[in-house]
């Protein structure tokens, strides 16, 4: 029988071989026989075998198919270790809402990356073996290009989640947007997320998630705890389960920008830990065993600014116009051997947001919000 790498599989060689599935965002780690196999099965003539459990498996898991595939893929090479999986690319930090959170705060200056610039990124990201490409803002929408960017998105192997508000979300954006998911903020019913995003912007979120569901468009919703949404979580809960979402996030935001002028929503440690609890979905893909959160993570900012985080934009490794692998080179990973932690939480925590945690107590500092999730602090 003739085997075809499916069009939604990508080979990947990441610290050890893996195919990566876009669509359904999984990633499966092969020894390196099963490698060259599916390797060859990419090949335009695909590649002839029996019928065994290995392909049975994959014909299942929608990684192989029968059916000739007209795709071009590159040949997929040794990324860097740690491997860069997750880019989140701020094409713009212009927005068309005014949140009292936001981490950008009110000196943004409507920039946004050029077109050229992006498209280069995406070509290293894709030769570094990345698996999600985030793109977000701002407001990512009003990017003066963003209909040039949309074109280039569907030249490329790895999942692409556009961030949006859903403000400008429309059925005409949906026919056309080249992403395998959009993630709307949702955070709180309609009062307490139109008390942090502006009158009207819950209702505009819920209507975007609504028509990408309607559009077959996998969706996500992120959240975030503030004092006005505490009470919210149960319905919230049982609402995103009933629309379909796929992935919901539940973070605390740190205090920066617009939030540092905007105490009242601020929840303390004690308050706001137990609420991380929420959310459900994938999350990330493996390999982070001994190491802090943000191991596979590098944040790309309008200015083409790099940094292990878009928190730590003030602390860029260097401009992407050096290219994004020697950006990469430059993060040290965060070894949780090297935290003021030592409970017994401490590998599934992965001592939680090192950003917030430095605000909190310095470089090796404790993430509270986390300590309290798993009631390990009672102060």
């Amino acid at each position: 029988m003739r085997w075809f790498l499916s069009k939604d599989a990508a080979l990947k060689r990441l610290e050890t071989p893996a195919v990566y599935h876009i669509g359904k965002d999984e990633l499966y780690e092969l020894d390196e026989s099963a490698f060259v196999f599916l390797l060859a099965c990419s090949s335009e003539g695909g590649a002839l075998s029996d019928e065994n459990d290995f392909t049975a498996y994959c014909l299942e898991e929608g990684i192989l198919t029968t059916e000739t595939v007209a795709v071009s893929r590159p040949e997929p090479v040794q990324s860097p270790v740690p491997s860069l999986r997750y880019l989140e690319l701020q094409i713009t930090d212009r927005c068309n809402l005014r949140c009292r959170h936001c981490y950008i705060g009110s000196n943004n200056v409507h920039t946004e990356l050029p077109l050229d610039e992006i498209r280069r990124i995406l070509a290293e990201f894709e030769q570094m073996q990345g698996l999600r490409l985030l793109i977000t803002g701002g407001e990512p929408l009003l990017h003066t290009g963003f209909a040039a960017i949309n074109n280039l998105l569907p030249d490329h192997s790895f999942r692409k989640v556009l961030f949006t508000n859903g403000l400008l979300v429309t059925r005409d954006l949906l026919d056309s947007l080249f992403v395998d998911e959009v993630q709307v903020s949702i955070d709180g019913l309609e009062a307490s997320h139109d008390s942090l995003r502006g009158r009207g912007s819950f209702r505009a979120a819920t209507e975007a998630v609504r028509l990408c569901r309607e559009a077959g468009i996998e969706t996500s919703v992120s959240t975030m705890v503030h004092q006005k949404n505490l009470s919210d979580f149960e319905a919230m809960d049982r609402m995103f389960r009933e629309m379909g979402i796929r992935d919901w996030t539940v973070d605390v935001p740190c205090s920066a920008g617009r939030l540092i002028e905007n105490s009242d929503f601020i929840v303390t440690p004690k308050q706001g830990g137990k609420y991380l609890k929420y959310g459900y979905g994938s999350g990330l893909h493996g390999s982070a065993e001994g190491y802090g959160c943000g191991l596979h993570l590098m944040s790309v900012t309008a200015q083409g600014e790099a940094a292990k985080c878009t928190f730590y934009a003030d602390k860029a490794v260097g401009s992407v116009s050096e290219g994004l692998r020697e950006c990469w080179e430059r993060i040290r990973p965060v070894r949780l051997d090297s935290l003021d932690c030592d409970c017994d939480f401490l590998e599934s925590c992965r001592g939680g947001c090192r950003y917030r945690a430095e605000l909190l107590g310095g470089p090796g500092g404790r993430d509270l919000y986390r300590c309290h999730l798993y009631d390990i602090m009672k102060t």
